[in-house]
Formats: C-alpha cells, structure tokens, sequence
C-alpha cells in the first residue's frame, strides 16, 4: 500500500470522532433526563461541557500542534477522548448519581476533541499538495458529513442496549481510530520552528486589525449555524419522546433528515462556489434569511412531520452558509495565517455548540414563540449584517503572497508548450480571437475595433488642439 494511501487511512477517521462527540449524545438526552431526575438546564449542560471545553482548548491545540508536531497532539487527545467516555460510562455503570463525574468526563472528551479534526486538516495539508491535498480533505468531510448523518441512529441504537452505552462505545471508537492512526500515519518533520506565543498572539491581532472588519461578523455567523443547528436538534430530540412518544431507532431517523439535507446541501455547495467570492457572499446570505423564516413558520406549525419539514429549510440554509464561510476565510488570508485563524474559528464555532442548547432551554421556558421568533430575529439581524459589512478580498489581492511552486510550474509548462507551437508554426486561437470572429459573423464588424477607431479619433483631436 502506498504511503499516500496508507496516510489517508489513517486520518479519515479521525474527523468523525469529533462529530460523534455532541451529536451522537442528542436522541440519548431526553433518557439520561429521566434516568438521572435532571432538570432540562442540567441535561443541556452535557453538550455545552463538552463543547465549551473544545472551543476553549483548539487554538492552544493548534499551536502545540505547531510546537511538538501534529501526530503527537492526536495520540494523546485521542487517549484523553476514549478515558473521558469511560469515565461518564464506568459512572452512569456503578453509582447512584453520577451526574458530576459524567460532566467531567464530558469536559475531558472536550479537551481532547479540541485535538483531533483541526489537527488532522493541518496535517492533510502537510502530507499532500494540490489535487491529492484537496481529495484527502474532500475524504475527511465526508467523513464528517456521514458520521453527523449516522451519529443520531447509532446513539439510538446504542440507547436500545442501555442509556450509559453510549459513552462506553466512545473508547471503542477512539481506540481504533488510534490505531489506525499510530500505525498508517507518517509525519513529515517539520521544516521551520513554530512561532513563540508572544509573536503567536501578536499575529492574530494583526490579521485582526487587517480583516477584522468582515473576519468578525464571518466568526459570528459561523456560531449562529452551529448555534440554532444544535440547539434546535436538543429541542426537538426532547419533544419528539415527550410529546409524540417517537423513541427509538424511528427518533435517530428523524434527527438524521435535517443533519443529512444540510450535508447534502454543503456538498453540493462547495462544488458550486470554487473561488466565487460574489457568489459565496450571496449564499450566506441567502442562507441566514433561509434561517430565520424556517424558525419564523415553525412557530407556527404543529405535529413532528411538519415541523421537520420545515427545519429543514434552515438545514439547507445551514448547508449554504458553513462551506461557503469556510472557502472565504481560507481564501482570504495568507497561507501563513491559516492555521491560527482557522482554529480561532472552529473554537468560535463550538462556542456556538455549547450554547444552543442551553439558551434554547431557557428560551423555551419563557414560551415556544419566544425560543423560535428571538432565533428568526438573531439570524435575520445577522443576515443584514452579512449584506453591510461580509465583504472579503482574497489574500491574492494584495499582493502578499508568491506564487505556489506548482502554479510556477504551470507557467513554465505553458510558456514552454508555446515556444514549441511558435516554432512547429502552430498558433493556439486565443479567446480574443474567437471572440473576434463570432461579432464579424453576427454583425459584419467588432464592435471593439469601432469603440477603438472612435477612441482614437478623439485623442487625435484634443492633441490637435492643445
């Protein structure tokens, strides 16, 4: 097997451990809620400990990524991940209120997932170039998008057995994924030392001050996807077994739909958006409006079907929005800022997770036009913002980056190939050339030779005359 081959492996999985983590919890909550006698503030608490502690630790696993090399960082928050699942297992197993010990262990599943799908983006970026670098993370989301499709019918099935095995499965999971990773994985050794913090620091506030005018509202919007994505799959996981008694294997199934339009969504977006700046602008756009009208007709709808129907007009808004915010923010910093702005933005991102569910909650106890209008407002708010101030350049534009040694080749090549028609007598039609001859066909004359002609004869006469 191919090295290349052997490093795909290796990685693939890794993606879908961190997806695992908060959604596969989701159809499971509603059970541990009447298990462990939790008010709905404290069973929110279980996605906001794990997501919260992500978000905090991802810039600093970057950096120690940076630092100690990629590989490293992933062993270990595997580890960290697998114990933090057997910990809240071996709790919810063997003691009468486990509830405390479970949020540890969700706070360690936090730190150690803040070390692993971040990382492992960095590190397909170091292992592969060009067309192999972008199949290998087309790969890892994938990967993503299948494990946050699946991740909710396996919880349920999961659920079926016992309500604690859910976390007992995670060291399952995190062990091959270890595996794989530790046996098929070859880093390459860093070539440049990393950057001390203080310069670290310093970096991040320069490329704050430079985009910080549309970098921020890009973060936030990123946040509110996450945000209303989760807090609105809690909300409905709860009202789906209490209210419509819809358990099971059929309950995965229904959280599956809006998780699976948006991927599919997300999918079909990137390969439309490419390097669109206009384009991606418009889709987010359009999504956080998408957003806020699905919240603004669920309030007004009533039964399971329909009210998943209609939050699936935000899923596809959702699909829109995240590859597009991800292609703009890639895009339009130097190469040499990826690493530190990206993982700034999957920390915000999980902020985002961490408090959906538990606002959504609080939202909800005021009344449910309250939770669902307030939502509509925030996207809707953020969707005029996009329109004022989501305005990005690509690095490219300035001027600060050269050219990559690939696209140097292509010019070579291309020059070369051209020496060689030059000689051989043979000339490529240009697109001018082409152009030139569709407008003689169709009007007798170019139009351009005529705006030149009279361009010409203009200057001719203001020369004359001064």
């Amino acid at each position: 097997m191919a090295q290349n081959t052997k490093n795909l492996v290796g990685l693939t999985g890794i993606p879908l451990v961190m997806v695992l983590g908060n959604s596969m919890l989701i159809p499971v909550l509603p059970t541990m809620k009447s298990k462990m006698d939790l008010t709905a503030l404290q069973t929110s608490l279980l996605i906001t400990a794990f997501s919260i502690s992500a978000g905090i630790v991802i810039p600093l696993a970057g950096y120690l990524s940076d630092r100690f090399g990629r590989k490293i960082v992933i062993i270990l928050s595997l580890i960290l991940y697998g114990a933090g699942g057997l910990v809240a297992g071996l709790a919810s197993l063997w003691w009468d209120n486990p509830y405390m010990l479970i949020m540890l262990g969700r706070v360690m599943q936090g730190v150690g997932a803040a070390g692993t799908a971040p990382i492992a983006m960095a590190m397909a970026g170091d292992l592969f170039k060009g067309a192999s670098e972008s199949r290998a993370l087309g790969l890892m989301e994938t990967s993503n998008g299948l494990g946050k499709v699946l991740s909710p019918v396996f919880g349920s099935l999961l659920a079926m057995i016992a309500w604690y095995m859910v976390f007992l499965a995670f060291p399952i999971i995190c062990g091959v994924v270890l595996l794989l990773c530790l046996f098929f994985t070859k880093e390459k050794k860093q070539e440049k030392q990393p950057m001390p913090v203080r310069q670290y620091l310093q970096s991040i506030g320069q490329v704050f001050r430079q985009h910080g005018r549309w970098l921020i509202p890009a973060f936030f919007i990123g946040s509110i996807c996450l945000f209303t994505l989760f807090g609105v799959l809690f909300y409905l996981s709860d009202l789906l077994e209490e209210k419509y008694k819809i358990d099971g294997l059929l309950k995965g199934a229904f959280l599956a739909v809006p998780l699976l339009v948006m991927s599919i969504t997300a999918y079909i977006t990137g390969l439309i958006i490419k390097k669109k700046l206009g384009l991606m602008r418009l889709f987010v756009i359009i999504g956080m409006f998408l957003l806020a009208t699905s919240y603004v007709i669920a309030n007004f709808v009533k039964g399971a079907y329909v009210l998943t129907g209609v939050l699936i007009i935000g899923s596809v808004g959702t699909g829109l929005i995240l590859p597009c915010l991800n292609s703009m923010i890639i895009g339009a910093v130097k190469k040499s800022e990826r690493g530190m702005i990206t993982s700034l933005y999957s920390g915000v991102r999980f902020i985002g997770v961490a408090v959906g569910p538990p606002v959504f909650t609080w939202l909800l106890d005021r009344s449910r036009s309250v939770m669902f209008l307030s939502i509509a407002g925030l996207a809707a708010l953020f969707g005029v913002v996009a329109i004022f101030f989501l305005k990005p350049k690509q690095a490219g534009d300035a001027a600060s980056e050269q050219p990559s040694e690939e696209e140097e080749e292509s010019a070579k090549e291309t020059k070369a190939m051209e020496q060689v028609a030059e000689i051989l007598g043979i000339h490529r039609e240009s697109e001018e050339d082409k152009r030139r001859v569709e407008a003689i066909k169709r009007f007798g004359f170019d139009p351009n030779d005529l705006m030149d002609a009279l361009l010409k004869n203009k200057g001719t006469k203001n020369k004359e005359k001064s």
